[in-house]
């Protein structure tokens, strides 16, 4: 059995190699160039980049790497892909299935995510493969993961908001001249990032996602991220303050792969969950 997913769940082509997962690599075009996740550009390198006027695109993985992973299966496969609505990756999937002689073998899983969520999926994927578990079998687990989902993001200013089209320019003006820090979420239907709430400082914009998180009902039975583009330090006190409100929940600390950077800008701060 095949498993297979894509750089937006922050794992590296020798990482997935090692567990036994097929990483296919979402590209950035910035300055001209398209740079390959991991491949051309690291994280950190990405990043320095990003502090020009130009405004970074990404895309979902080629079309003709998606086929690469798809054709000429004899085996069973699963792909996971990112969230339907925050990219295209699904539908594209889809499509390349339907024209498969092989489809009925291959299971194409909308993630309702991305980052935390979707590389835990993978790896669990890779586990339950490992156990024995038909492709079937695994497919129904990762629906029920992916009802889980839910995100949160933290800008690093408005700013970047305004580039990437989701504020107008003057709330961009009032919120970075009263040094404020958006707070935005998926929609119930995981298919839109939006603006959720605004606050003053980094500790009153996590326990806003603290509290929206202890109305979903976390518990020890769930798995919560907090990824970051550059601002390490900060992002593990945002752990830490999490850990706190949640000390029988898993917490891990991840660092943003270039693409969805570009998402999120430079310092942002991703807060994920997924029910395991």
């Amino acid at each position: 059995m095949k498993i297979i997913t894509n750089t937006a769940s922050l794992f590296t082509q020798e990482e997935g190699r090692q567990l036994g997962i097929s990483i296919i690599p979402v590209t950035v075009s910035l300055g001209g160039k398209s740079l390959r996740d991991y491949i051309d550009i690291s994280p950190d390198e990405y990043v320095k980049l990003l502090y020009g006027d130009e405004m970074p695109v990404s895309s979902q993985p080629s079309v003709g790497d998606m086929m690469d992973q798809l054709e000429n299966i004899d085996e069973e496969a699963i792909m996971l892909t990112v969230a339907d609505g925050l990219s295209g990756e699904y539908s594209t999937a889809m499509g390349l299935r339907s024209s498969l002689p092989n489809k009925d073998n291959i299971y194409i899983i909308n993630s309702r995510s991305l980052a935390g969520p979707l590389r835990y999926m993978a790896r669990k994927a890779a586990k339950l493969k490992d156990q024995g578990l038909s492709a079937a079998e695994i497919a129904a687990q990762m629906q029920l993961c992916a009802q889980s989902t839910i995100s949160y993001v933290i800008p690093a200013d408005f700013n970047y908001l305004r580039k990437s089209g989701r504020i107008n320019n003057l709330t961009s003006r009032i919120g970075g001249a009263l040094h404020l820090l958006p707070v935005l979420t998926q929609s119930e239907d995981r298919r839109r990032i939006s603006l959720m709430t605004v606050c003053r400082t980094w500790k009153a914009a996590v326990g806003t996602i603290i509290s929206s998180l202890k109305d979903t009902g976390v518990d020890e039975r769930c798995l919560l991220s907090v990824a970051y583009a550059e601002t390490k330090d900060l992002a593990a006190k945002v752990r830490r303050q999490i850990a706190e409100s949640f000390p029988n929940v898993e917490t891990e600390l991840l660092q943003l792969s270039p693409s969805l950077i570009t998402h999120g800008g430079p310092g942002c701060v991703v807060v994920q969950m997924v029910r395991k």
